[in-house]
């Protein structure tokens, strides 16, 4: 599988966490929220994966992002 440049993820993801904050703090804002639908659908494209929480997690692991143990919540 062909994998994005990492320059291109990691700004994709950093755009990503940013309108997740904005949606959390404003959840009945519906362009906020169709904006991190379309990040989502992105990063699921770009990292080949089905779900958000899937994406996310190829997505920190092809840019060699890591958590100390046990600080990552499970779903």
């Amino acid at each position: 599988m062909l994998l994005p440049d990492k320059a291109v993820l990691a700004a994709v993801l950093h755009r990503y966490r940013a309108w997740e904050l904005l949606v959390l703090a404003e959840p009945e804002n519906l362009a906020r929220r169709r904006r991190l639908e379309d990040l989502t659908y992105t990063l699921c494209v770009l990292m080949g994966q089905r779900t958000a929480h899937e994406a996310i997690l190829a997505a920190e692991s092809h840019l060699g992002l890591s958590w100390p143990s046990g600080s990552r919540i499970s779903r």
